[in-house]
């Protein structure tokens, strides 16, 4: 339907969609630490679970719109193309934290965990994209199935790592205790309160994101930058803003671990919408769709992810232009694959 207007109204409704993405997504943020804090409930788990599928909605989405159109290379470059930028999140969520790094607050393991966890998920689907994915029946590929299942396992795999406390700390206090002075106004209401608000944020997101497709793919016609280029930076912009401003609303509340897990937590489901995308998508397995821009994608999130969790694990304070060092790094290295996917457009 955005045919009909000039690339400049088209502009304009998408900064209006992004606005109120980014207003939601903020909300939501507050709203799901302060069910943390009410039900004591942990963070990196609900970061990982309940925040990271809240702000995948907009993926979820356009993912499914772009596949069932039969349009899988905007879906499969917006899904990895989002996929740096969530990286390139952590980047900016840094610049926030006050004292010390990002990377140095949180001391429970699961955020490193889910790191790796995004590695070995990603590397899957490097294989069987290399390998060539094979079809099962009813549109679903083998490959897809195994993400899926893999993402099973994953949560499973967290959930027990949110039990256990492998790691033990002399010098740094879990990041409540770190900063017990609480800043979240919604801690005053009820329960009932926060969890219809949160439906609400979620269903805000939800609608914004399913004009996105059809905006994404006008632009790109218009502007002639494509489909691979707009899905990997326009459209995963965009969609990528909940993580954005739940990350950064969730290290102005302090609540540190949840800003990186949401990140993983995110990346994770990513690859496990290749799942219902294979379903969507009629023309075979959709790994199969996966082009040069896509794949490229796929070896730096790889990378980006192993330089966060080596950051993780090395927990340094010590900060270059406001920010850590893998920060810096993870902002660089999105950068630079702009610049490659652009070249591959």
């Amino acid at each position: 339907m955005f045919n009909q207007f000039p690339v400049t109204i088209n502009l304009l409704i998408f900064t209006v969609l992004a606005s109120l993405i980014w207003l939601a997504g903020t909300r939501l943020s507050y709203l799901i630490d302060s069910i943390a804090e009410k039900t004591q409930l942990a963070r990196a788990l609900l970061g990982l679970i309940l925040l990271a599928t809240a702000t995948e909605l907009p993926e979820f989405v356009t993912t499914l719109t772009a596949s069932s159109s039969g349009n899988g290379t905007l879906a499969l470059n917006n899904m990895f193309g989002g996929m740096l930028l969530q990286l390139a999140v952590l980047t900016v969520a840094d610049v926030w934290v006050k004292k010390g790094t990002l990377c140095s607050r949180p001391h429970d393991p699961t955020v490193a965990v889910a790191g790796i966890l995004c590695i070995i998920s990603l590397s899957t689907v490097l294989v069987a994209k290399s390998l060539g994915d094979i079809q099962l029946g009813f549109q679903l590929g083998l490959g897809s199935l195994s993400i899926a299942l893999l993402y099973v396992l994953s949560m499973f795999v967290l959930k027990i790592m949110q039990n256990k406390d492998t790691w033990s700390p002399v010098d740094l206090p879990d990041d409540d205790q770190t900063d017990p002075v609480r800043d979240n106004k919604f801690d005053q209401k009820s329960l009932k309160y926060l969890i219809c608000f949160s439906i609400l944020c979620a269903a805000v997101i939800l609608a914004c994101g399913v004009s996105l497709v059809d905006l994404a793919e006008t632009l790109s016609k218009q502007t002639g930058l494509g489909s691979s280029f707009i899905g990997a930076s326009l459209l995963a912009l965009t969609t990528s803003l909940p993580e954005l401003s739940t990350s950064i609303a969730a290290v102005k509340v302090k609540a540190y671990t949840m800003a990186i897990s949401n990140v993983f937590g995110s990346n994770l489901i990513m690859t496990f919408l290749l799942f219902p995308n294979d379903f969507a998508f009629t023309k075979g397995p959709i790994i199969n769709e996966i082009d040069t821009a896509a794949t490229f994608a796929l070896c730096a999130g790889i990378f980006m992810t192993a330089i966060y969790c080596l950051g993780l694990l090395v927990r340094s304070k010590r900060k270059i232009l406001g920010m850590g060092i893998e920060s810096g790094i993870l902002g660089l290295c999105y950068i630079a694959s702009l610049a490659v996917l652009f070249s591959l457009r």
